[in-house]
This record gives C-alpha cells, sequence and structure tokens, in this order.
C-alpha cells in the first residue's frame, strides 16, 4: 500500500500568509525557525545559479568543476562581491547583459591563470 501526503500547493511558497506565533518560548522557537528555513531557501536559490554558472565555466574554459569554482570564486574575490552575484552577473553575460569592467577584467585574469596552471607554468603577473 502506497501513502500520499497531500500538501496545499503553494506550501513551500515563502510569500504565503504564515500561521499567527503564540507568545512564550515555543513561539519563539517558531520565529527562530522560519528565520532558518527563509535563509535556508536564500542559500538554495544561491546555490543553483553558482552551479549554473559553474558549468558555462566548464563548458566555455574546458576544465573540471572545481576549477570552474576556483575561478568564480577569484573573480568575486577580485571584485569584492559574493560568490551568488558573481555567478548571476555571468549568467546574465550568457543571456546577453554586459559584465561590468571590473568584473570582465577580474575574469580575464582568473582565465589566465587557470590556462597558466593547466599549463604548469607560474601564473602570469597581473598588470
Amino acid at each position: 500500500m502506497r501513502r500520499t501526503a497531500f500538501r496545499p500547493k503553494d506550501w513551500w511558497n515563502p510569500t504565503r500568509a504564515e500561521a499567527p506565533v503564540e507568545e512564550g518560548p515555543a513561539g519563539q522557537d517558531v520565529v527562530a525557525l522560519r528565520a532558518e528555513i527563509d535563509q535556508l531557501r536564500r542559500v538554495l536559490a544561491g546555490r543553483t545559479v553558482v552551479d549554473q554558472a559553474c558549468g558555462m565555466v566548464m563548458v566555455l574554459a574546458p576544465c573540471r568543476r572545481e576549477p570552474a569554482r576556483n575561478l568564480l570564486v577569484d573573480v568575486a574575490r577580485q571584485c569584492n562581491a559574493q560568490l551568488p552575484e558573481v555567478a548571476a552577473a555571468v549568467v546574465a553575460a550568457w543571456e546577453g547583459e554586459p559584465l561590468s569592467r571590473l568584473m570582465r577584467r577580474a575574469l580575464r585574469h582568473a582565465l589566465r591563470r587557470l590556462y597558466a596552471e593547466d599549463r604548469g607554468c607560474d601564473a602570469p603577473t597581473v598588470r
């Protein structure tokens, strides 16, 4: 026999109206858990775009997943940005939006380092 759980259509939607929270320690736990759930949803959404950008880097600069992710992390560090922001910019660039000048420069330098490491050379100097 197979069990089926019925959930409301938008059970995962963070914008739907939430049940009122009772006062006291149980209510505080509920508020803390809702905040944690919201944070985890944001992290998962960011991870999706990072995975997509890693795949694009893997295709454009033939490499494995770890070097592609390291390249994106390096660009984020150079641009003083968060990894999901850089990944979203790379995905948007794939769809036709231009990258910022700073991000283009950081990406160019990160690609040069990746290619130098691939050939077994020292990383080129940054000009």
